[in-house]
């Protein structure tokens, strides 16, 4: 089957989607009543204000960076849009907030949120690991080194997936995932030359390889063979080798993601089958008003010119 290979893709927000196309990126939200709205997100990437960080086994940290920058973006629009922020009268404490802080009130708090995320993930991704097999590698023997490494990875998994498995029972979260099935499915449609109808995409496949899960499943087995070449045993050391290895892993991450999205054969379908296994928890099958969503949003940014600009 002849397929279109594309760099448009996507990502499920609260009650829309976001696709980023090759020169534009836009959201479509859908309201209480059905009603479907398109916005496009003004953001530069930043291959496109440097073009050396798109280049191969470079750019996929940058990548992963302007993903995080401009989700958040499009992850705060569609929070007006379903109206989290209200119009419930502040608190003395929200009144004392804003007083205090005024209009970086809401960059103080996300640097404190995101401080406190990053410092949580690398204590249970990295620090604890590594404290765990300290306890009991007594076990096993000689071949302690791999054991470390296998061990510590398979911590990590578990982490993750019972993560993503428990955040899948939010019905919100459902939800999302729901919108992510839409935007999966509606991308496979257009990579294969069909019509872009609610139809012709609900008979598309929901999990996709050029996923971000996929993306981040992948990190974590690549990461337990850099693991295999870190000698440290000492916990903190450990986990400053493990951090400092990040931008080798990502961008490994990135190229294999790639390849997999250009091509079909064994080869891929073997790098692809844990992430796509993994979407299972991330993606659920969309209504037909998310599909219509995920087609609105992807007709935006598909150029009008044809051209795709895949690298």
């Amino acid at each position: 089957m002849n397929k279109r290979i594309t760099s448009i893709g996507g990502q499920a927000l609260m009650e829309g989607i976001m696709m980023m196309g090759p020169t534009k990126i836009s959201a479509a939200f859908c309201d209480e009543q059905g009603n479907i709205t398109v916005e496009d997100i003004e953001a530069t990437r930043l291959k496109d204000k440097y073009p050396i960080l798109g280049k191969p086994f470079i750019r996929g940290i940058f990548a992963m960076i302007d993903s995080f920058r401009i989700g958040y973006k499009a992850l705060s629009l569609s929070a007006e849009k379903i109206g989290i922020d209200g119009d419930e009268e502040p608190s003395g404490f929200d009144k004392w907030l804003n007083d205090k802080f005024g209009d970086k009130l809401m960059n103080v708090v996300m640097g404190i949120a995101g401080t406190l995320g990053v410092t949580l993930a690398i204590a249970l991704f990295f620090f604890l690991p590594s404290v765990l097999f300290n306890l009991i590698q007594g076990f096993f023997g000689e071949g302690v080194q791999a054991a470390r490494a296998i061990f510590e990875g398979v911590f990590r998994l578990i982490i993750f997936l019972s993560y993503l498995f428990l955040t899948s029972l939010i019905p919100d979260i459902k939800r999302t995932f729901m919108y992510h099935g839409a935007e999966h499915k509606t991308i496979f449609c257009y990579e294969a030359y069909e019509e872009l109808t609610i139809e012709n995409v609900k008979k598309q496949s929901r999990f996709h390889p050029r996923c971000g899960t996929s993306f981040l499943v992948l990190m974590l087995i690549i990461g337990i063979i850099v693991s295999f070449f870190i000698p440290f045993t000492n916990p903190f050391v450990r986990t400053l080798a493990k951090l400092l290895t990040i931008p080798i892993v990502m961008n490994i991450g990135y190229e294999l993601l790639k390849l997999c999205g250009k091509h079909d054969n064994l080869l891929t379908r073997i790098i692809a089958y844990p992430g796509l296994l993994v979407q299972r928890i991330t993606t659920k099958e969309p209504t037909d008003k998310m599909i219509e969503a995920a087609i609105a949003a992807i007709e935006s940014v598909i150029p009008e010119n044809g051209e795709d600009l895949v690298s």
